[in-house]
């Protein structure tokens, strides 16, 4: 009776802390104090779209698709393979990642242009050639703006599929419109504002995209070989397999992974409303 009284909040504390710690970093505390505690206007108010979104277990669905639809573009791949270090220190890029949508999510107004100023200058020094010779350079406006649509993209899909409470789709406008704002001061060419906009620039995109084998090598690494302990496979399964049936039908051929509709409806589906419960559960306090 004592373990049943006072395990079951310690086993949710254990794994809202370990989730929290991969996700956010060493510096988590400090950055959630400044992000929420500090003093002065924000970009987005409290009741925004975008807040709602970034804030759920949708995210951790929708971020992986978004990397695996975004590795599409050969010289967006090319400058992540070379210069991110995303095999080496994989927990380090998800957790500048997630502290970026943070800060500029949720942050003083201030503490979020800061966050933007520090990538925009990264971007400045991220440039080479694709192994067939293409020049890429991270701070193009064309680059930028494909990365944008396939993460906004991918986030306001996986939360209208496995959202705690899924808006309206005139919120879901909202949402893309709001996140316009972050692109446009990272310097994307015009961000889409709906989510017809959005599709149609996604669209717009299609005959540049294939999977060059940088591509291939980087869905099998975080689809097959994360590096997790065995304890945290079953449940980052459940999540990749929910991340590739939130992609586009097209986008998956190239890649080489599996388009099983009735299966994805059924199974996959349930297993992910699962786990992104369980996710909410172990993080809400």
């Amino acid at each position: 009776m004592e373990w049943r009284a006072g395990g079951v909040p310690a086993v949710r504390q254990r794994l809202g802390s370990a989730l929290f710690e991969r996700v956010a970093g060493p510096e988590r505390a400090a950055n959630r104090a400044r992000i929420h505690g500090t003093p002065g206007p924000r970009w987005f108010r409290e009741d925004s779209p975008v807040r709602t979104v970034h804030g759920d277990a949708s995210m951790f669905i929708g971020g992986l698709s978004a990397l695996l639809l975004q590795s599409l573009h050969p010289l967006a791949m090319a400058a992540v393979a070379a210069h991110s270090g995303y095999k080496g220190d994989p927990w380090g890029r998800l957790q500048r990642t997630s502290t970026f949508l943070a800060m500029t999510t949720y942050g003083a107004a201030h503490d979020a242009q800061q966050a933007v100023d520090h990538v925009k200058n990264v971007h400045r020094k991220v440039k080479g050639r694709t192994r067939e010779g293409t020049e890429y350079h991270a701070a193009d406006p064309h680059l930028l703006t494909w990365v944008h649509v396939a993460e906004v993209d991918s986030f306001w899909r996986a939360h209208r599929r496995y959202g705690a409470r899924p808006l309206t789709l005139r919120e879901y406008d909202a949402y893309v419109a709001e996140t316009a704002r972050v692109a446009t001061a990272l310097g994307a060419f015009e961000p889409p504002r709906d989510r017809r906009e959005l599709a149609e620039r996604i669209d717009g995109y299609r005959h540049e995209l294939r999977a060059t084998p940088e591509a291939r090598e980087a869905s099998r690494f975080l689809l097959l070989r994360p590096p997790l302990p065995w304890a945290a496979r079953a449940p980052y399964a459940v999540l990749a397999a929910n991340a590739v049936a939130l992609l586009p039908p097209w986008s998956r051929a190239p890649l080489g992974l599996p388009h099983l509709p009735v299966v994805e409806r059924t199974g996959v589906r349930w297993a992910g409303h699962g786990l992104t419960r369980a996710i909410r559960w172990a993080m809400h306090p």
